[in-house]
């Protein structure tokens, strides 16, 4: 199994910029691919941005440009570099890892609030 912990987050200002890292643990040699979704209030979570074990990325139209993944494999986590950020970008933002190919691994969320 795979375990995630994510930290980061917080409120910031239209415009501002935010680092969310997720940190996994356990069966790391599984994982194919690592990702942020996000879920605002009302709408479905929906994938920000996903990074696979050869370095792929891709992400949500609505944040390319002003959002990038990365992985830190000393330290097996992923990161998270949101930009220029907007109030439609506030959402529970979660970690997700891809692990066999096949199993989900999620974790707890972490909330972004974009606000003057």
């Amino acid at each position: 199994q795979v375990q995630l912990v994510e930290s980061g987050g917080g409120l910031v200002q239209p415009g501002g910029s935010l680092r969310l890292s997720c940190a996994a643990s356990g069966s790391i040699f599984s994982i194919n691919a690592m990702g942020w979704y996000r879920q605002a209030p009302g709408k479905e979570r929906e994938l920000v941005a996903r990074i696979t074990s050869d370095d792929s990325t891709n992400y949500a139209d609505s944040v390319k440009g002003r959002f990038t993944i990365s992985r830190d494999n000393a330290k097996n986590t992923v990161n998270l570099q949101m930009n220029s950020l907007k109030p439609e970008d506030t959402a529970v933002y979660y970690c997700n890892a891809r692990y066999y190919s096949y199993f989900d691994s999620w974790g707890q969320g972490t909330q972004v609030t974009v606000s003057s």
